[in-house]
């Protein structure tokens, strides 16, 4: 079996994209191959002891070494410019994994409420039950961040830009304080991919992933991915082998060939997206419009430093109509597109519509909910691959929609 070597940044992006990372098999064959076996042979005895101890790298189980995994892992990594990556079996799970790597009992993580529903339903109801403390900053105000480091902190874990808000976090400023205190930082790249921004270039330690969006794009397979040094990584990789949250190897393979496209895919979205955006800002009924690449974004200037794009997710707030029951004006809407999917995963080819109040925050507390900016006047959008005349029509359609219009 031959592989072929990952040239990192001595070529470009796209080209990476396409070219790094690939295994060829004894039939030496184009396309890559699909490898669905769960275990590897051994030439002799001794190639195996050598294999489980260490001195020889080959394959040996899928629950830990896969040629479609690392394939995927070699590639995202490249992408990412970072030394080496871990494949998952979700999102979450390299959330958890990167969790019970690096804290234990007594140990506290600082982060923020602008974060994904399970990830604060991990950190709040999950690790807690394990006496990890969690303290919550906002994730835009730097010298917030740097006070509340103590003694306890050994994580300081966010998004950005944050789901569902676009919420855009000062990389260069978190890296800066998580070397100060000499704190592993982690951010969750998840809406930007490393096609529009790669945090490890700013000082983060690690950076993480959900490829079940963006990465993946199609709403295909679930997959979760951590970037960054090797020696971090290898770490993560001791405890995803022990405990488990393997990434399978049809869902590699599916992700290794979709990263050919990511930069494709994501300026078409974005492009798309701030166009859209755009359209919204100017809409009578819609109060305000979470976008990082627009003026009106608090932290424009941070993402245009940060990010070659915006991104393909826009959030956006209804005027409140007193005289209607909670929910109601943006399920009106919601139940009316004719073009947008109603989903709760984003990332996908297809345009997504989302109410995160009653979805994806919906196990969150009331007053969390508050503190994250999430009402159930906010709707989230994903932008797709479709025509953006046809997306602005049907949001448009959507948004003055009234029952006696049937």
């Amino acid at each position: 079996m031959k592989k072929k070597l990952v040239s990192k940044n001595k070529l470009k992006f796209e080209t990476r994209a396409v070219r790094d990372g690939s295994f060829r098999s004894g039939a030496n064959e184009h396309s890559e191959s699909l490898f669905l076996t769960s275990s590897f042979m051994f030439d002799s005895a001794e190639q195996a002891s050598n294999r489980f101890s260490g001195l020889d790298a080959g394959m040996i189980y899928s629950r830990f070494t896969n040629p479609n995994v690392q394939m995927f892992e070699d590639r995202l990594a490249s992408l990412e410019e970072g030394d080496a990556c871990v494949a998952t079996a979700s999102g979450m799970s390299a959330v958890l994994s990167v969790c019970l790597t690096f804290l234990k009992s007594g140990d506290e993580i600082l982060t923020t409420p602008s974060l994904f529903g399970a990830t604060l339903q991990l950190f709040d109801n999950v690790l807690k039950k394990f006496n990890v403390s969690i303290k919550y900053v906002s994730l835009i105000d730097l010298q917030e961040w740097e006070n509340s480091v103590t003694k306890k902190t050994k994580i300081m874990y966010l998004e950005t830009p944050s789901n569902p808000l676009n919420q855009i976090a000062d990389l260069n400023g978190i890296a800066r304080i998580a070397k100060k205190f000499k704190i592993i930082s982690i951010v969750d790249n998840c809406l930007c991919t490393p096609a529009i921004q790669k945090p490890l270039n700013y000082g983060i330690d690690l950076v993480l992933h959900s490829a079940t969006k963006f990465i993946d794009g199609q709403g295909r397979v679930l997959a979760g991915a951590i970037i960054g040094k090797k020696k971090l990584i290898n770490q993560i990789k001791t405890v995803v082998r022990t405990s488990g949250p393997a990434l399978a190897p049809f869902n590699a393979w599916i992700l290794f060939r979709s990263l050919e496209t990511l930069s494709v895919r994501m300026n078409a979205q974005s492009h798309s997206a701030r166009k859209i955006a755009s359209w919204l800002e100017k809409n009578a009924s819609i109060a305000k419009v979470f976008y990082p690449f627009l003026e009106s974004n608090p932290q424009h200037k941070i993402a245009k430093n940060q990010q070659l794009m915006g991104g393909a997710v826009i959030s956006f707030q209804l005027k409140n109509q007193n005289d209607l029951k909670k929910n109601y004006l943006a399920w009106r809407i919601i139940n009316n597109v004719k073009i947008f999917s109603n989903s709760a995963n984003l990332g996908d080819t297809r345009s997504i519509i989302t109410h995160p109040y009653s979805t994806t925050h919906s196990r969150i507390t009331e007053t969390f909910k508050k503190k994250s900016g999430v009402n159930h006047l906010l709707i989230r959008l994903s932008i797709g691959l479709e025509n953006t005349n046809d997306l602005i029509s049907d949001l448009d359609q959507a948004l003055n929609y009234r029952e006696s219009d049937t």
